[in-house]
């Protein structure tokens, strides 16, 4: 069973280079999932025609503005817009129910409590251990990057495919763990030489290269300088783009 990713957003949260914020669509013959939601996310939505109605889940993997913040206008389209009536499911870290409905609260005054035309479900991803969500396999690893709750890698099984993806954080040798046997694996290089506190450097990803036994890697969340020197990347590394569609 095939499984499709469609790159909806893979900037960091400042946008740099024009791109979105974090935000991939995996496509199986029975599911369908939003892999983060950053806050530009419904922009890249509409531009790349999703069906949002036709999505399963939103599996987050830590809760940064820039990879959750545009799930009050999610479920505010949903409720008003595709007039949804099939359950939503929103999987994410510890904690994940009071922090998207507090930003529901920032966002649109009241608009956690509206009576939705459909049920919205919330599962809480826990490190070290599997959880089945929409009929994906998901385990959670911890990792580095300070966002309130526990930050976490994750590894998506769905259908016969193994999609693997860093989340925000500096290198940590957990990662080679969280890549291994995945069909893809992407993983944030915001950084390219300069250090940047919780961020994964090029030049780290580089050196672990031959760890990884990922069939494929795959690298989003450039920063300014890894946008710059994007020439200087291993030719075995592929690049995430807006809108860019992978069979993986």
């Amino acid at each position: 069973m095939s499984l499709k990713l469609t790159i909806v957003g893979c900037g960091d949260a400042f946008g740099s280079g024009g791109r979105r914020n974090t935000c991939f669509h995996l496509e199986t013959e029975d599911a369908r999932y939003f892999v983060d939601f950053g806050a530009s996310a419904m922009v890249g939505v509409h531009a790349l025609e999703i069906d949002t109605n036709a999505v399963d889940a939103v599996i987050l993997s830590h809760l940064h503005g820039d990879h959750f913040g545009g799930l009050p206008f999610l479920i505010l389209h949903e409720h008003f817009v595709t007039n949804r009536t099939r359950p939503l499911t929103i999987a994410g870290p510890p904690g994940v129910e009071r922090r998207i409905r507090d930003a529901q609260e920032v966002l649109f005054p009241d608009s956690s409590s509206i009576e939705l035309g459909f049920e919205l479900r919330f599962v809480e991803l826990v490190p070290g251990e599997t959880t089945h969500v929409s009929g994906a396999d998901i385990e959670a690893f911890e990792v580095s990057h300070p966002s309130g709750a526990p930050p976490l890698a994750l590894r998506i099984g769905a259908g016969d495919r193994l999609f693997a993806f860093s989340g925000d954080t500096l290198w940590l040798d957990v990662l080679v763990d969280v890549a291994r046997g995945a069909d893809l694996f992407m993983c944030e290089c915001y950084a390219f030489e300069e250090p940047i506190p919780y961020h994964v450097r090029y030049r780290d990803l580089e050196a672990n290269l031959p760890r990884l036994s990922a069939r494929r890697v795959m690298v989003n969340h450039l920063g300014p300088e890894s946008r710059g020197r994007v020439g200087e990347i291993d030719k075995a590394i592929e690049r995430a783009e807006d809108g860019l569609v992978v069979e993986v």
